[in-house]
């Protein structure tokens, strides 16, 4: 499966965007990279390189000046954990082909793998996964299929 430090830190960093790009009256704000490089123990270096790739995408915006920064150029609601991943990695899959309906196979001798239709779903299925989970979803803690704690449990009594 190919989900590198790339695309994980650049998650971490566009959440933690979102959640600082708000000043305390609501009104959007510019994060700085060493802001976010210090709170999410990320090298300011490679926020640098990430962000060049999410600007270039859309995702982000640069602003210029004293109190510059970047602001998300969508809202978090509207920001996909996929379009993130996308924008600085290869695309996801859990297979060993080249490229997604290549007509060459995993094997040298072009065939596919035995295994590669089930790899190949799950990268489906990891990519559907991400493209349902905003950034707002990341940041209110709402990605989780499983009870928060302290949630009420409701069941059928035996």
């Amino acid at each position: 499966m190919r989900l590198s430090t790339k695309g994980r830190y650049a998650v971490m960093a566009m959440a933690d965007l979102a959640r600082h790009g708000r000043s305390e009256a609501g009104e959007g704000r510019a994060v700085s990279l060493a802001e976010i490089a210090t709170r999410q123990e990320i090298s300011l270096s490679y926020l640098e390189q990430l962000f060049a790739r999410l600007r270039k995408s859309g995702l982000v915006s640069s602003v210029r000046g004293p109190g510059g920064g970047y602001r998300l150029a969508k809202t978090a609601r509207e920001t996909v954990v996929s379009e993130i991943v996308l924008a600085v990695d290869e695309p996801i899959r859990a297979v060993r082909c080249a490229a997604h309906g290549t007509p060459r196979g995993c094997m040298l001798g072009g065939e596919r793998c035995i295994t590669h239709n089930l790899w190949e779903d799950l990268g489906d299925e990891i990519h559907r996964y991400l493209s349902s989970v905003s950034l707002e979803d990341v940041i209110l803690n709402r990605t989780s299929r499983r009870p928060a704690p302290g949630a009420a449990q409701i069941g059928v009594a035996a």
